[in-house]
C-alpha cells in the first residue's frame, strides 16, 4: 500500500503546500460553507419532526433516522474530511484517517439501509394501501431506522477493526472487502431498485385507471395524489443519492487492486458523496409544503412564541 502513502501525500501536498495558499484558503471556506448548510438544513428537518404532531408518520420518522445521518456528517465528517483532504497526512493509515473511513461507511451504509426502508414503506403505501396502515405502524417504522443503524454501526466497526490487521492482510483481505461491499452496499441497492421499479409499475397503472374512471371519490383522489407525490419526491431522494454515493462505493470495492488512478479519485468521490447529505432539506422543502411551513415556522422564530406542536401544516 506504499503507492496509496505516496499518492494521498502528494495530493495533499500540491493542494495545500502552504496555509497562504489561497486556493487552500478558498477551499476551507467553500468546504466549511457546505458544513453548515448540511447541519442547519438537517437541524430543521428533524426539529420539524420531532415538533409537529402532524409530520409524526412512519415514513417522516424514517426521514428523520436518514436525516440524523446526514447531520453528523456535516457535524464530524465535514471536519475529518478537510483535516485529512486539505493538509497532508503523513501516514494515511493514522486513527484520524481511521476514524474518517469508519465514519464515512458508517452514515453512508445507515442513510442506504433507511432508504431501502423508505422503499418499503412507499411499496406498501403505492401497492398495498389498504393494509398500509396496519403493516407500516410508527413502531414499526422506528424499528426499521433502529434496525438501519445497528447494522451501520457494525460494519463501521467491522472497517474500524480492520485497520489494525491491514498490514498482516494477504488475499483473504481482498475477499472480506469484497464481500462487505456486496452485502452492504449491493444488496442493498439491487432492494432498492427492485422494489422501485414495482412501485413504478403499480403507480402507473394505478394513474390510468383513476384516468379511466369517470366518477371518483375526492378524498380517495387527494389520498392517492398525496401518496404519489411523497413516492416521487422519495425517489429523487433515492436517485440522488445512489448518484452521488455509486463512485465511492464502487472504489471502495477496488481498493485491494492498490491501483494509483483509484486513489487519486478516492478524495474526490469522497467530497461528491457527503455533499449529498446537505441537498435533501432542499429537496424537502421544494416539494412537501409542509415541510416548508414548518422550516419557515422555525426561523420565524413562531414555535418559541406559543404551542403549535397540533398545528396542521398543509
Amino acid at each position: 500500500m506504499e503507492l496509496f502513502n505516496v499518492t494521498v501525500n502528494t495530493v495533499s501536498f500540491l493542494l495545500c503546500d502552504s496555509q497562504k495558499n489561497k486556493l487552500c484558503v478558498l477551499l476551507y471556506v467553500v468546504l466549511s460553507s457546505f458544513m453548515l448548510l448540511t447541519i442547519c438544513g438537517n437541524l430543521l428537518v428533524i426539529i420539524s419532526i420531532i415538533y409537529f404532531r402532524y409530520l409524526h408518520t412512519p415514513t417522516n420518522y424514517l426521514i428523520l433516522s436518514m436525516a440524523v445521518a446526514d447531520l453528523l456528517i456535516g457535524a464530524l465528517i465535514f471536519p475529518l474530511s478537510m483535516t485529512v483532504s486539505l493538509k497532508p497526512c503523513l501516514y494515511i493509515y493514522s486513527l484520524l484517517c481511521n476514524l474518517r473511513s469508519t465514519m464515512d461507511v458508517t452514515m453512508g451504509v445507515s442513510s442506504l439501509l433507511n432508504l431501502c426502508c423508505i422503499s418499503v414503506d412507499r411499496y406498501y403505501a403505492v401497492c398495498h394501501p389498504l393494509i398500509y396502515k396496519t403493516k407500516i405502524t410508527d413502531c414499526v417504522a422506528m424499528k426499521m431506522g433502529l434496525g438501519s443503524w445497528a447494522v451501520a454501526i457494525l460494519c463501521g466497526i467491522f472497517v474500524f477493526l480492520l485497520f489494525f490487521i491491514l498490514d498482516e492482510c494477504d488475499t483473504s483481505c481482498l475477499f472480506a472487502l469484497i464481500a462487505a461491499s456486496v452485502v452492504v452496499y449491493y444488496i442493498p441497492t439491487i432492494v432498492l431498485l427492485f422494489m422501485y421499479t414495482k412501485i413504478l409499475v403499480v403507480a402507473l397503472r394505478q394513474a390510468r385507471s383513476i384516468h379511466n374512471t369517470i366518477s371518483q371519490n375526492t378524498k380517495s383522489k387527494a389520498v392517492s395524489s398525496t401518496e404519489r407525490k411523497a413516492t416521487k419526491t422519495l425517489t429523487i431522494v433515492i436517485g440522488i443519492f445512489l448518484i452521488f454515493w455509486v463512485p465511492l462505493f464502487l472504489s471502495y470495492s477496488f481498493v485491494p487492486l492498490d491501483s494509483f488512478i483509484l486513489y487519486v479519485l478516492l478524495e474526490p468521490f469522497n467530497w461528491f458523496a457527503i455533499s449529498n447529505s446537505m441537498l435533501n432539506p432542499f429537496i424537502y422543502a421544494f416539494f412537501y409544503t409542509w415541510f416548508r411551513r414548518a422550516f419557515k415556522m422555525i426561523i420565524s422564530g413562531k414555535i418559541f412564541q406559543g404551542d403549535v406542536t397540533n398545528i396542521k401544516l398543509h
